[in-house]
């Protein structure tokens, strides 16, 4: 289909060139807007990124309600993403960057369809605190949902921590997000749908229908457990989350 091959070139070349785009101007079905997010990413894949996970959106059942969706949204991870831990991110390569406190899962076995909890954590093989750096490519940051899926779920970086045995419990686990030393968010495991291990039974689901199944070494980011924070040039940015330690980078002008 042209127009979706049209739309996923636009919103690769902003985010390539960190360049804002005017919101979609005629609106997506969410199927649609997920094959433009499919397209987008194949163009990444054909420059030698290859896929090593999803991260989970919309993992709040407050958000869901506000956005007036009963499902979570997804994205892709790529190579490029990776972020490492303690290293740092150039701001002008972002459009408008925020950055969430976050619980990510690395898989030791694939993890397909409809799964228990206890299925999916027999298939987990680490987990670690983690940080998103989303990205809205969009003009003035305004766009509806179906935009959002399109470009990729906002996805752009991560940063993940060490990786802990995965017997941790991780129900809720108390976790703050720091800008320069000074706590900026406070929140819980708990907020990522109760608890992140909802976010990976979900996130098998939703990956297997798309006919991305998760496979061993896959990341999952479980979706943020508050609200995201403003980036700026200079910070240093770290999470510090009980029990499995810190995460952190820094944004160089």
């Amino acid at each position: 289909m042209p127009e979706i091959m049209d739309i996923a070139a636009r919103l690769d070349d902003a985010a390539r060139n960190a360049t804002a785009t005017p919101q979609l101007e005629d609106p997506l079905t969410l199927d649609d807007a997920y094959r433009v997010q499919a397209a987008s990413l194949g163009r990444r894949y054909q420059r030698g990124e290859n896929r090593v996970g999803i991260k989970m959106g919309f993992t709040s059942r407050a958000k869901m309600a506000q956005m007036g969706i009963d499902e979570m949204i997804w994205g892709r991870l790529t190579d490029q993403m990776l972020v490492e831990d303690g290293g740092s991110i150039d701001f002008s390569a972002y459009v408008h960057p925020r950055v969430e406190p976050e619980i990510a899962f690395v898989l030791k076995a694939p993890l397909a369809g409809k799964v228990t909890p206890a299925g999916a954590l027999a298939a987990v093989g680490g987990i670690a605190p983690a940080l998103e750096i989303i990205d809205s490519r969009y003009k003035d940051f305004k766009f509806s949902l179906t935009d959002v899926v399109a470009d990729n779920s906002s996805s752009s970086s991560f940063v993940v921590g060490p990786w802990t045995d995965p017997a941790a419990d991780i129900s809720n686990l108390g976790m703050i997000l720091e800008i320069d030393g000074q706590p900026v968010q406070i929140g819980s495991s708990a907020a990522i749908l109760g608890h992140p291990l909802r976010s990976l039974v979900a996130a098998a689901r939703l990956a297997d229908s798309a006919g991305e199944p998760l496979k061993a070494g896959d990341i999952v980011m479980a979706g943020g457990a508050t609200a995201a924070e403003h980036l700026a040039p200079g910070q240093h940015v770290r999470l510090l989350v009980q029990k499995l330690g810190r995460v952190e980078f820094s944004v160089r002008a």
